[in-house]
């Protein structure tokens, strides 16, 4: 089992910029493919990105695809979200996501872990 807590979150003006973390405790964290999701009021869960176990790879929503960037430090146990060019329908509470495997995952119901979640709010 692994725990995942994030942190970064905050209020932010559109164009500007913030970095998530998300700390994760407990079994080898190199063994997880990572993922970011967000939810806004009244939406479902949304993908926005996720990293391969290495680090190698990344992949992203259309949404953010450009402005976002998801990495991870192994010796660390963390992996980051850096927002950048940020607009007001960024806002979102933004949850980071742990699953055992050797590919990429997009869907919620992949993931076998899930932090508390932190708010990114994008004021216009």
């Amino acid at each position: 089992q692994v725990q995942l807590v994030e942190s970064g979150g905050g209020l932010v003006q559109a164009g500007g910029s913030l970095r998530l973390s998300c700390a994760a405790s407990g079994r080898t964290f190199s063994n997880y493919v990572m993922g970011w999701f967000r939810q806004a009021p009244g939406k479902e869960r949304e993908f926005v990105g996720t990293i391969t176990r290495s680090g190698t790879s990344t992949y992203y929503a259309d949404s953010v695809k450009g402005r976002f960037t998801i990495s991870r430090d192994n010796a660390k146990n963390t992996v980051y979200l850096q927002m950048n060019s940020l607009k007001s329908e960024d806002t979102a509470v933004y949850y980071c996501a742990a699953k055992i495997g050797t590919s990429a995952y997009y869907s919620p119901g992949q993931y076998d872990y899930w932090g508390q979640g932190t708010q990114v709010t994008v004021s216009s």
